[in-house]
């Protein structure tokens, strides 16, 4: 079985209230079908682009319902030892909200927040290792960390995990990069005051369409909300979306690429 690097995105997922609007709006915008959901795993329904899973959307546990406010996507980052990853998020001035719990055997899961209050996953994987497609039409492509306190973020993920850090050279935006060996597998952005203080911290996911007009098309249409572009970039064409229960997610056509990518500076 192939393990993901520790640190990895390795899965994303997120809780509807409305569960069924949910799988209506994600399945006509991102194309996604939904597997059955089981009692026996709290309705936890898989989506699949192609066949192929990709995230999954779940009802809200028992108790839970409203409890956390309106729904946002959770991004899981790979661990090979979720219980030594819990403690080092303890240790680093994060908070573990769920103590690492194994999921059949599936994997074992932890849910945390950074110290500047932005929700994140840990996954162990067990028969269930993670995404089983990126980078195509409706599988997760790429994330970014948004927070009001990135001093805390750059101190404390590159504490967690392995990872190094390079800032992105642009005076309009505060932007780190977070790698793994040669690969790039996660973004910091400075919120600024652009975003109302009610917006709180969250880690953006992108999803890959072939197509971003139209998905924004199709989200619009269906009750979501566009937040930013489309606009062009060096790394693709993408928009930036609220979901019609209020989670933020972005499209991204990655063979849309346009302009020159922007100069990178190490700084870990």
């Amino acid at each position: 079985m192939a393990v993901q690097p520790e640190g990895t995105p390795c899965w994303a997922d997120a809780m509807f209230t409305d569960l069924e609007g949910a799988k209506r709006f994600y399945g006509e915008v991102l194309g996604w079908t939904f597997g059955e959901s089981t009692s026996e795993y709290g309705n936890y329904t898989q989506a699949y682009a192609d066949g192929k899973a990709v995230a999954a959307v779940v009802p809200p546990m028992p108790g839970q319902d409203g409890q956390e406010g309106q729904s946002q996507w959770c991004l899981y980052l790979a661990s090979p030892d979720a219980a030594a990853t819990a403690a080092k998020i303890r240790e680093n001035g994060g908070e573990v909200l769920m103590e690492p719990m194994q999921v059949g055997d599936f994997g074992t899961m932890c849910l945390a927040r950074d110290p500047g209050g932005v929700l994140f996953g840990i996954w162990q994987g067990g028969r269930h290792e993670g995404f089983e497609a990126t980078a195509v039409p409706g599988a997760y492509c790429w994330a970014e960390v948004f927070t009001r306190e990135p001093e805390k973020a750059d101190a404390f993920f590159p504490a967690v995990f392995p990872y190094r850090t390079k800032r992105i050279e642009d005076e309009a935006m505060d932007f780190r990069i977070y790698d793994l060996g040669e690969d790039s597998v996660l973004g910091r952005m400075a919120m600024t005051e652009e975003f109302p203080p009610e917006v709180p911290p969250y880690v953006n996911v992108y999803f890959t369409v072939a197509d971003v007009d139209d998905a924004v098309a199709r989200a619009t249409e269906l009750g979501g909300v566009l937040r930013f572009g489309p606009v062009d970039s060096p790394f693709g064409r993408f928009a930036a979306l609220s979901d019609p229960q209020g989670a933020s997610f972005s499209v991204i056509d990655v063979t849309a690429a346009a302009g020159e990518k922007p100069q990178m500076t190490d700084v870990s």
